[in-house]
């Protein structure tokens, strides 16, 4: 995608679920970061902190950038949040089928929406193929330990177990298979499970990051 404009208009079609608007953006974006602080966590960071940072001239053209991008997603009625991730690590109690957003999962709605994505600095999310992707709970050792938790037969109260916990929406990379990364900067535009959507939903995750390795993301 050249715009934004032509990244929000074009329709998903013919098996593409992912587009992105690949850019380079000015600013010391390091800066901001550390100017926010220590934290643990996911923290959302809101317009009125952003302007308040004490920054040099580079962070704030970081600062600047990340504000233009909220207001343009909001012009067009979307809901943008800026968050600091300064730690995203899994659980050692995931159980058989972790659902946290370091696995490779599907986002689903009730209705026509997409999911936004843009990372600033730090490690980015990554993508997989629908063709490279295995749905876990297909997988037949996966399948019976969730069959085990569930307590009952392989039925359509099963499906709704699956359902109820999100684990119909995770996925496994098939051996051999390489993800592809979001990168920094680029605002991708993705496509979610909606009833009636003409593409498969684009299966994706977060990298897990350490603290100590802080990243910044727009997500919508």
């Amino acid at each position: 995608m050249r715009s934004f404009e032509e990244l929000r208009a074009t329709r998903f079609a013919d098996g593409v679920n992912a587009l992105c608007w690949e850019r380079s953006l000015p600013g010391d974006y390091a800066e901001v970061i550390a100017k926010l602080g220590s934290g643990g966590g996911i923290v959302p960071v809101d317009d009125e902190r952003v302007r308040g940072l004490d920054l040099s001239p580079a962070g704030r053209l970081a600062a600047e950038a990340m504000l233009a991008d909220q207001q343009l997603l909001r012009d067009h009625d979307l809901a943008p949040s800026l968050n600091c991730v300064y730690d995203c690590v899994r659980s050692p109690d995931a159980g058989t089928v972790p659902t946290d957003v370091t696995s490779f999962h599907v986002d689903s709605a009730p209705v026509e929406v997409d999911t936004w994505l843009c990372t600033y600095h730090g490690a980015c999310s990554e993508g997989l193929r629908n063709e490279d992707a295995l749905l876990k709970v297909e997988i037949p050792e996966i399948r019976a330990e969730l069959l085990k938790e569930y307590g009952g037969a392989d039925d359509g109260g099963f499906a709704e177990f699956l359902h109820e916990h999100s684990y119909d929406s995770h996925y496994a990379p098939k051996p051999g298979t390489t993800p592809y990364p979001f990168g920094t900067f680029a605002l991708w535009r993705i496509a979610t499970r909606w009833p009636g959507s003409p593409v498969p939903p684009c299966v994706h995750r977060a990298p897990e990051n350490l603290p100590g390795s802080p990243r910044l993301l727009l997500i919508s």
